[in-house]
C-alpha cells in the first residue's frame, strides 16, 4: 500500500477515535499492523498527528474558551473554577506520563495489549452502564477538586494503549455522579492539555528519529484528523445522550476479539 493512504487512512482513524471511547491509540496501532507496517515505526507518527484533533475541540467549543479566557481577566469565579477544574485533572497524567514514559512506549508498540484492551474495557463499560447512577453537574465550572482529581487519575488508565482516554474519562466522571453530558464534555476539555503535553513530549524526545519525509505526511494526518474529529464530536453528544455507550461497548469487545484472532492466526 502507498504511504500516502496509510497517512490518510490513520488520520481518519485518528479523527474517529480519538474522542470516542474506543481508544484511538489502540486503533492506529491496529490500523498500522493491518495495513502491513510496523507499529513502532509509525507510532511517533500516531502522536504527532493529535493536534488535528485537539483542533476541532478548540474550533467547535471557540465560545467557551473565549468566554474563559476573558472571564479570568474579569475575575470570573466559574471562569477560574474551569481552569482550575481541567489543570487538577491534567496534573496525574503529567506526573505518571514522565515517570513512566519509556514503558508506556513500550506497550504502544504492543498490538496483542491493545486486543486485550478493547475487550476488557468493552466489558468494563457494559457493567458500569448497568450499575451507575448520575445526576445533572451544571457543568464542567461546577464541579468539586475532588471530583476534578478523580477523573484526572482515571484518565491515566489510558496509558495503556487500548484502554481509551476519553473512555477512562467520561465513565470515571459518570461513576462518581456526574452527568454524561458533563462527563463528555469535561474530557473533550481535558483533551487539549492533555493530547498538547504528550505530543510536544514525543516529539522533543523523537524529533530526530522522524524521517524527513515523514513531516509532511505529520501535516496531511493532522489536517485529516481535525476535520474528521470536527464531525465525530459533534454527533457524540447526541449518540450517547440517546444510546448511552452500550453500542462503543459491544464494538469494542467484537473488535477487540476480531484484533486477537488476527494477531494470533497471522
Amino acid at each position: 500500500m502507498p504511504v500516502l493512504w496509510l497517512v490518510i487512512i490513520l488520520g481518519i482513524v485518528e479523527g474517529v477515535t480519538e474522542y470516542l471511547p474506543v481508544s484511538s491509540t489502540g486503533h492506529l496501532i491496529l490500523a498500522t499492523e493491518l495495513l502491513g507496517f510496523k507499529a513502532d515505526e509509525w507510532a511517533v507518527f500516531n502522536i504527532a498527528i493529535q493536534p488535528g484533533a485537539i483542533l476541532a475541540v478548540v474550533v467547535l467549543y471557540w465560545r467557551t474558551f473565549r468566554d474563559v479566557i476573558v472571564g479570568m481577566f474579569q475575575r470570573s469565579p466559574s471562569a477560574w473554577a474551569f481552569v482550575r477544574n481541567v489543570a487538577v485533572a491534567f496534573v496525574p497524567a503529567v506526573v505518571l506520563g514522565l515517570a513512566f514514559g519509556d514503558n508506556i512506549e513500550v506497550m504502544l508498540a504492543n498490538a496483542v495489549i491493545v486486543a486485550w484492551a478493547l475487550i476488557i474495557g468493552g466489558i468494563a463499560i457494559l457493567v458500569l452502564e448497568r450499575v451507575i447512577r448520575t445526576e445533572e453537574s451544571g457543568g464542567v465550572a461546577n464541579l468539586s477538586l475532588r471530583q476534578s482529581a478523580t477523573i484526572g487519575l482515571v484518565q491515566c488508565l489510558a496509558m495503556i494503549p487500548g484502554v481509551s482516554r476519553s473512555g477512562a474519562t467520561i465513565l470515571g466522571a459518570m461513576s462518581i455522579g456526574i452527568d454524561r453530558k458533563t462527563a463528555a464534555e469535561f474530557s473533550f476539555f481535558l483533551a487539549v492539555p492533555t493530547l498538547s503535553g504528550a505530543t510536544a513530549l514525543q516529539l522533543f524526545k523523537h524529533w530526530d528519529e522522524i524521517p524527513v519525509g515523514q513531516l509532511e505526511w505529520i501535516g496531511l494526518g493532522s489536517i485529516v484528523s481535525f476535520i474528521v474529529a470536527w464531525i465525530v464530536v459533534k454527533g457524540f453528544l447526541a449518540i450517547i445522550t440517546r444510546y448511552g455507550f452500550a453500542p462503543f461497548a459491544w464494538y469494542r469487545i467484537v473488535a477487540g476479539a476480531g484484533a486477537l484472532a488476527w494477531l494470533t492466526l497471522r
